[in-house]
């Protein structure tokens, strides 16, 4: 007892006073940028009243222009690359006892900060989450000046989009010197059942403070309702100065209600860092879930003691319009939508996500691969991640993981995709064994995979290094990794990528170890449009385009994953659709490329249509294609029936030949219970007016808040026209702000800021957020066309 007294007196000594609550405060405004590289531009007295005034999140490179000679060319969407600074001002007065940290969410890339003129520090790679404390650099008069450089000239670091600046949030913490660290705080299950939930937390906590400290922690969870269901406090632990310990406990949870895809129930534990004394040193709350996942050999995933598949998509971390720095209102509309389409899982690929971005996946029940690296040591384009591995990938690994290992909706790690090393056995297994000592030590609750690039090539199956992952993961050639399992039944499997055939899916759904499979890709995303060249800027392998809006691709894949009854119906116009399928690719005769050409290169030429209006309006063969889980269809041309047809146990669509008629096409369910399903497409006429019809009818004034305004050129009856391709204007006057406007095009370089957008297939959208509490309007306008108008209500 007389040591923790001394202390206690130690600490009092400091001041009681000075003791107080964890200080989290954003820092989005405020920022001058100027995109280049000037002298002296980390200095204090650097005059930056020429910069540009912006707010962060902020991606300059999304601005454009497009260039067809473009530094980091197709591979950047032949966007622009470069060196850019970042300079604001911090009125922030240092107090005794008190540390002070920034932090960045990202920054693209090899990054560099500095305060008041002194570097504090630097990363190279672009996707991790940055700390650095300030307190020892920061001015007793409260006049601090932060700088931030960032670069993309070393072109191309990156096989797709990634953005450029400071293009995630940034935030200052204040915190005492007895402090949990970044990603200290950590929380999880370790044993339940339907009574009670053994809760482990984990706590780092740092003393920065020039004495020894007798620290305790209190622990409070709180249901998904905010009662309190359970408490505890620990004894005073001795931690010397400049030291670190963890402190763990264990909570018992009564009657937990466990997180899950169909009810995504979060906890809250909040961790308080107090002196003997019971002085508050230092706090921060945690969101968690709890739930029971697991992969088997024999039976593939399961979650809290359901088993089902994986129906995964892949998504790259660009927001389409908005670029890198994408609001949490755009990742809600698109995960909302692949999740109503049957998605119950996301691969981030191939890096980190935001926080918030995987804030959102624990919110709405997908569970989530979260992925490391693109590569190792060899590199995929001459300026990438491999310059830094060597240097740098344990450090990154281990912050990835702490930072995101709190988050229930991570159900497997993954610790690179398609990496090269695997051509040289002994190298990747050294790395390989690195990184999974680093994920297995900081958390022991999840497995481990990565995304075999060929490995019958390269032999992984055999020379021992797919069997040191916990998961094997295979990108495409699904009945290779069948094989595999069959080879060695101990090996749990799960498809870490894979095409949209009908072929790739089968094996998947019909062999009981495959724990499932993620699409690529979920979303089109800019980049990688090195093997299409210019024009093209984008990978349109999305069941989403940048919009958000459902392609015909994800209608069908709807009809395969959803577990409510579904039913599209499109226009065929291959003229040997009609024909039984044979191709086993779930498109009309069209061949199974190999793998690696079939994802990025264009495709062939599209000959299914979401409409029935095709340009030749005399009578010709048509086919009626449907896609539906239905076990019965009918189909009609103008209200004559055309027959009912059952449902393919090969997910092959159901299809009519017909001999074109203008009209309506419509397709009905003929399940019991299920008549009110049904699709149809009529023929438009011509062009009249604009249609708009937002996402939502309110909107936030926030980086976060977005609502898209979609737009429609429609005939006289309201059908779409799909050869309107008149150029949209589009406009908003009120309290809202247009940030951006876009159609989903490979092949429009139009700037995503400009108002005006060209529409495709009769479609465009505008992006707005609010400006301040009140009513705005959004118009759309074009030649030839009445115009549109949208009222929206903004919200501060």
């Amino acid at each position: 007892m007389t040591i923790f007294c001394a202390l206690a007196t130690a600490l009092a000594s400091i001041g009681a006073a000075e003791a107080a609550p964890r200080a989290v405060t954003s820092l989005p405004d405020g920022w001058r940028f100027i995109q280049a590289d000037p002298q002296s531009a980390e200095t204090p007295t650097l005059d930056d009243a020429g910069w540009q005034a912006v707010s962060v999140p902020h991606d300059w490179a999304i601005a454009g222009p497009f260039d067809p000679n473009a530094k980091a060319a197709g591979e950047n969407g032949f966007l622009p690359s470069g060196v850019a600074w970042y300079r604001k001002s911090l009125d922030l007065k240092p107090q005794p006892g008190r540390r002070y940290y920034i932090e960045f969410d990202g920054i693209m890339e090899r990054s560099g900060v500095w305060v008041n003129g002194h570097h504090i520090g630097y990363r190279p790679m672009g996707y991790v989450s940055q700390r650095y404390d300030l307190t020892r650099h920061l001015r007793t008069d409260g006049r601090n000046m932060i700088a931030v450089r960032a670069d993309t000239s070393a072109a191309p670091s990156s096989r797709w989009y990634t953005g450029s600046g400071i293009y995630r949030h940034v935030r200052l913490i204040e915190t005492s010197d007895v402090h949990i660290p970044q990603g200290g705080a950590y929380v999880r299950a370790t044993a339940i059942s339907d009574g009670q939930a053994t809760i482990a937390v984990t706590t780092d906590v740092q003393n920065d403070s020039p004495v020894a400290m007798a620290v305790k922690t209190e622990v409070v969870l709180t249901d998904p309702a905010g009662h309190e269901v359970a408490r505890t406090v620990t004894t005073p632990t001795s931690i010397a100065a400049g030291r670190t310990m963890i402190l763990p406990v264990e909570l018992m949870l009564p009657r937990p209600r466990r997180w899950d895809i169909a009810d995504p129930a979060r906890y809250r534990a909040t961790i308080r860092v107090l002196a003997a004394d019971d002085t508050l040193l230092d706090n921060e709350d945690v969101r968690f879930g709890v739930r029971e996942a697991r992969f088997d050999p024999a039976t593939g995933f399961w979650l809290n003691g359901r088993n089902f598949k994986l129906k995964g998509v892949a998504l790259h971390q660009d927001g389409g319009a908005v670029g890198a720095a994408v609001p949490v209102a755009v990742w809600r509309q698109r995960l909302t939508s692949l999740k109503a389409q049957g998605v119950n899982a996301i691969r981030t690929a191939h890096n980190v996500p935001s926080p918030e971005f995987l804030d959102l996946t624990d919110e709405l029940g997908l569970v989530v691969m979260d992925e490391l690296f693109d590569q190792w040591n060899v590199a995929k384009t001459p300026e990438d991640y491999h310059l830094f591995f060597g240097d740098w990938h344990k450090r990154d690994t281990l912050d990835m993981v702490r930072r995101d290992r709190n988050h229930p909706s991570i159900i497997l790690w993954s610790a690179g995709n398609e990496i090269h090393d695997t051509a040289y056995p002994v190298q990747a297994k050294a790395a390989l064994r690195s990184i999974l000592d680093i994920v297995h030590a900081a958390d022991p609750s999840r497995p481990v995979t990565m995304a075999l690039f060929r490995p019958n090539v390269t032999k992984d199956y055999d020379n021992g290094l797919a069997d040191m992952l916990d998961v094997v993961g295979q990108n495409y050639r699904e009945n290779e990794l069948i094989a595999a399992s069959r080879q060695n039944p101990k090996r749990s499997i799960v498809g870490t990528e894979n095409a949209h055939n009908r072929s790739n899916w089968v094996p998947v759904r019909d062999y009981a170890p495959f724990s499932g499979m993620f699409l690529w890709t979920g979303i089109d995303y800019l980049g990688e449009a090195n093997r299409s060249g210019w024009p093209n800027i984008q990978n349109p392998a999305g069941l989403l385009d940048r919009t958000g809006r459902q392609k015909i691709s994800g209608m069908e894949r709807e009809s395969w994953w959803s577990e409510r009854p579904v039913l599209h119906v499109v226009r065929n116009a291959d003229p040997g659709a009609a024909g039984p399928s044979t191709d086993g690719a779930g498109g009309p005769n069209q061949p199974v490329l190999p793998t690696m050409i079939a994802v990025a290169t264009p495709k062939p030429k599209v000959a299914l249509f979401d409409d029935w209006t095709p340009q030749d309006r005399t009578p010709h063969d048509e086919t009626i294609e449907v896609y539906s889980n239905c076990q019965q269809v009918e189909a009609f041309l103008n209200g004559r029936s055309l027959g009912t047809l059952p449902i393919n146990q090969d997910a092959s669509p159901r299809r009519w030949s017909v001999r074109y008629a203008p009209g309506e096409v419509r397709a009905t369910c003929r399940d019991p219970g299920s008549e009110s399903v049904s699709d149809r497409l009529r023929t438009a006429g011509k062009p009249v007016r604009i249609e708009l019809k937002p996402d939502a009818p309110t909107v936030g004034s926030t980086f976060d808040d977005m609502v898209y305004v979609r737009a429609r050129v429609v005939d006289a009856n309201g059908v779409t026209v799909p050869s309107a391709a008149q150029k949209l204007h589009f406009a908003v006057r009120g309290a809202g702000r247009l940030i951006a406007t876009a159609n989903g095009s490979s092949v429009d370089h139009t700037p995503f800021p400009s108002p005006d957008r060209a529409a495709l297939n009769g479609l465009a959208v505008a992006l707005v957020r609010g400006a301040g509490k009140g009513h705005f309007t959004v118009t759309a306008t074009a030649d030839g066309l009445k115009a549109g108008t949208a009222d929206l209500d903004a919200t501060r």
